[in-house]
C-alpha cells in the first residue's frame, strides 16, 4: 500500500464519520452512532471505498487507548464516595446478572461447553460485553432533565463508574483466559498485583503532578506528561501482567482525575481524540462489521441479545436498589439508567474481535444494542420522572 493512499482513506474517513455524527445528532441519536454507520457504509460491506488496513488497526487502537484515558479523567471521585457501598452493590448486580444472562442466552445459541474452551471463552464474552453501561449516554440523558445531581442521579453516575471498572477487569480475566498459558488464578493474582502497584505508583505519580501542576499550571507540558502517562500504563498493563491495555490507560485517567488540571488535560487529549483517533476507531467498527452473512439466525440472536442485555440490567441493579430501600419507582429509574450501552461496549468487543474471541458478524448485535439502549433510556426515564411529585423540582445540572 503505498503512502499516500493512506491519506486518502484518513480523509474519507474522517469526512464521513463526522457527517454522519453531525446527522445521528440531528435526529436525537448518539453521534457515535452515526460514525459507525459512516464505517459501515464506506467499507466493504457497501460501497468499498475504504478498506480496514492494519493502519486503521493501529490508529483505533490509539483512539480506544484515548477514549479510556478520557473517560478515567472524567471520573468524579467525590461523587463515587458520595453514594458508596449503595453504588458498589449496584454495580456488582449490574455486571453479575448481565454476565451471567449474556453467558446463558450465547449457550443457548451456540452449545454449552467444558470450561476454559474456545466456546466458553465465546459464550461467557458476550455476557461480557453485557456488563458494560455508558456513563456518558447516562449523564447526558439526566443533565437533559435535570436530575444528574439528585440521589438517584448520583447513585445511577457512580454505580456507572463502578461499572466500568469491574467490566474492565473482567473483560481482562476472560482475556486472560484466552491464554493456554495461563490459568484462572494466575489471571486473578496478576491482575490484583497490578492494581496493587497501580495504587502506589499512582500516589507517587499524583504528588509529582500536583507539584508540576502548581508549577506550571495550564501549561502545555501538563497534558503531555499526562498523555506519555497514559501510553506507559497501556504498555505497562499488557506487556507485563496480561491485562488489556485499556485497563492500564484508564487507570492513568483515573490517577490524574483530581488535578486542578485535569478537565485542562482531558480537553487536550479530546482534541487528538475528536479530530483524527475517535472517528477513525468508531468508523473501524462499521469497517469491521460484516452485513454479507447476516441471516435470519444472526438476527434473531441480535434481538435476543439486546433484549437479555437490557432486561438483566434493569432486573440486576433495579432489583439491588430496591433491597437497598430505594422505592419501587426510583428502583426502575436506576436499573433504565444502567442500561445504556455505548463507547465501553463497543471497545469490549473490539477487544474480543482482536484477539479472536468474538466474530465481526456480531458487531451488528452489538450496534443494534447500542442504538435500541440510546433511544429507549431518555425516553423511559423521562416517563418515570414525571410520575414524580410535583415539588420535587429539577436540581441544577
Amino acid at each position: 500500500m503505498e503512502t499516500y493512499e493512506i491519506f486518502f482513506d484518513l480523509a474519507i474517513i474522517i469526512m464521513a464519520a463526522e457527517f454522519f455524527g453531525l446527522l445521528a445528532r440531528k435526529l436525537k441519536a448518539p453521534q457515535v452512532v452515526g460514525q459507525i454507520i459512516a464505517g459501515l457504509l464506506i467499507g466493504p460491506s457497501v460501497l468499498g471505498v475504504v478498506e480496514n488496513t492494519v493502519f486503521i488497526t493501529r490508529m483505533a487502537e490509539i483512539g480506544v487507548i484515548l477514549l479510556m484515558f478520557s473517560a478515567g479523567l472524567e471520573t468524579n471521585l467525590k461523587d463515587l464516595m458520595k453514594t458508596g457501598f449503595k453504588a458498589l452493590l449496584i454495580a456488582c448486580a449490574g455486571v453479575f446478572v448481565p454476565l451471567c444472562a449474556g453467558f446463558l442466552m450465547a449457550s443457548c445459541f451456540n452449545g454449552f461447553a467444558e470450561v476454559g474452551s474456545s466456546k466458553f471463552i465465546t459464550n461467557i464474552f458476550f455476557g461480557t460485553i453485557m456488563t458494560a453501561t455508558s456513563v456518558s449516554i447516562t449523564v447526558q440523558a439526566l443533565r437533559e432533565m435535570g436530575k444528574l445531581k439528585g440521589t438517584v442521579g448520583t447513585t445511577i453516575l457512580s454505580a456507572a463508574i463502578i461499572d466500568d471498572v469491574i467490566g474492565i477487569v473482567v473483560l481482562t480475566f476472560v482475556l486472560g483466559m484466552k491464554d493456554p498459558s495461563n490459568n484462572p488464578v494466575t489471571v486473578v493474582w496478576k491482575t490484583a498485583l497490578f492494581f496493587v502497584l497501580a495504587f502506589i505508583f499512582g500516589i507517587l505519580f499524583y504528588k509529582f503532578m500536583k507539584i508540576i501542576d502548581r508549577r506550571y499550571e495550564h501549561h502545555r507540558r501538563i497534558p503531555i506528561i499526562g498523555l506519555c502517562m497514559c501510553f506507559l500504563m497501556a504498555y505497562l498493563a499488557e506487556k507485563y501482567f496480561g491485562i488489556a491495555d485499556i485497563t492500564g490507560a484508564y487507570v492513568a485517567g483515573i490517577i490524574m482525575c483530581n488535578l486542578n488540571d485535569a478537565n485542562y488535560i482531558a480537553r487536550k487529549a479530546d482534541i487528538n481524540s475528536y479530530m483524527l483517533f475517535g472517528p477513525v476507531f468508531f468508523a473501524s467498527i462499521g469497517l469491521k462489521t460484516e452485513i454479507n452473512d447476516f441471516n435470519t439466525q444472526l438476527l434473531i440472536f441480535s434481538v435476543a441479545f439486546v433484549l437479555v442485555a437490557l432486561v438483566s440490567k434493569i432486573i440486576g441493579c433495579g432489583l439491588c436498589a430496591k433491597l437497598l430501600h430505594f422505592n419501587f419507582n426510583d428502583s426502575f429509574k436506576i436499573g433504565v439508567g444502567m442500561m445504556t450501552r455505548g463507547e465501553v461496549a463497543l471497545i469490549v468487543a473490539q477487544k474480543g474481535l482482536a484477539v479472536g474471541v468474538l466474530d465481526a458478524k456480531y458487531f451488528t448485535s452489538v450496534i443494534l444494542l447500542i442504538i435500541v439502549s440510546s433511544i429507549s433510556t431518555p425516553l423511559i426515564l423521562k416517563a418515570l420522572y414525571k410520575k414524580d411529585p410535583v415539588d420535587a423540582a429539577p436540581l441544577e445540572a
